[in-house]
């Protein structure tokens, strides 16, 4: 910066693609707010609450996955839209950083930020406690820096930085209404968990009444009524009530309900079900479940006994704190500043 000039902020990429993955892009928030940005997302409720508020802009959802759950044609199809459109946004905004947390869909944008010039840093999922992700793996290489959310993990991801975000939380919980919310997640639909809600219900398992959100496409029950979607600020103004939460084994659903000191009970997709495209939701509960944080329903169990399990426990509450990682991001940033 010369003589009186204003200094010239550094443009950022923010990608990551859906669930999860976008809160702990919101989560650093104290970063990205002070410069020129905009996001790269999917098109899923989250991404387009996002978009109300910030230039956001959407790429295809595919991961390698598909192929493993018999559609490679759809996985390729959705893979070639994705070069394209992710060299269009690339190509128009040119950012000089590019922050990601993965996964799949984030691939070519990453990839053609690099190319034009950004400094490119990868954090990977807060879900993978124990070894990174796939896309921490395949797409490592393309990052000047890699971040991981714990030194067991780090310690198989070459180079990597360790920020390890988790915390739990004092103090006594807020009173709660006799709710019971149950989501799916915003990314994909989940009918076995739908399922396991209603036998509940029909079972006289639940008294309380019950928010039921089902995903887009995702089989209407034939005695509960549902949603497929909801706008993210009303997920979390329910959150904020419900005494119960049934959630799919994602991170940010775990986090974000946890936070709100609900009483989780866990379901995970299975990738033996059709449901996902591996068993990271199952690693992803299991840790939490042996940190005591919440409850997990497995492949052939019904949800009674969570509930039974659920309801005799004081909730226990937890977050992420990424202020060490804030800190960290900050200095690059401010170091980019000419």
């Amino acid at each position: 910066m010369s003589g009186g000039a204003d200094p010239r902020l550094p443009t950022i990429c923010l990608a990551a693609s859906g669930g999860g993955h976008v809160r702990q892009i919101l989560d650093l928030k104290p970063v990205w707010e002070k410069y020129p940005r905009f996001f790269v997302t999917e098109d899923t409720a989250l991404g387009r609450s996002i978009a109300e508020e910030e230039e956001t802009h959407f790429v295809p959802h595919f991961a390698i996955g598909q192929a493993r759950l018999g559609r490679p044609w759809t996985m390729i199809a959705e893979a070639w839209r994705s070069v394209f459109r992710s060299w269009r946004i690339i190509a128009r905004r040119r950012p000089d950083l590019f922050i990601t947390t993965g996964a799949g869909s984030q691939l070519f944008v990453m990839l053609f930020a690099r190319l034009t010039g950004a400094h490119v840093i990868l954090i990977d999922s807060f879900a993978r406690f124990t070894r990174p992700s796939g896309f921490a793996r395949l797409a490592g290489w393309i990052a000047h820096v890699r971040i991981a959310q714990s030194a067991e993990s780090a310690a198989q991801w070459r180079g990597a930085l360790v920020f390890d975000p988790f915390r739990t939380l004092d103090g006594p919980p807020p009173e709660k209404e006799p709710l019971l919310f149950a989501t799916v997640g915003a990314t994909l639909p989940f009918d076995r968990l739908v399922r396991l809600v209603e036998e509940a219900h029909a079972a006289g398992e639940i008294p309380q009444r019950i928010v039921l959100q089902r995903g887009v496409g995702g089989q209407q029950p034939a005695t509960l009524a549902s949603v497929e979607t909801l706008p993210f600020g009303e997920v979390r103004e329910l959150l904020e009530r419900a005494d119960i939460v049934v959630c799919h084994g994602g991170t940010g659903s775990l986090i974000t309900a946890l936070r709100a000191h609900c009483r989780v009970i866990a379901v995970p997709r299975l990738f033996a079900l059709g449901e996902h495209y591996d068993d990271h939701q199952a690693e992803i509960t299991a840790a939490f479940a042996e940190r005591g944080l919440i409850e997990v329903v497995g492949a052939d169990e019904p949800l009674g006994p969570a509930l039974d399990r659920a309801r005799r426990r004081q909730p226990v509450a937890a977050t992420t704190d990424p202020s060490a990682l804030i800190a960290y991001l900050d200095g690059v940033a401010a170091g980019m500043i000419r």
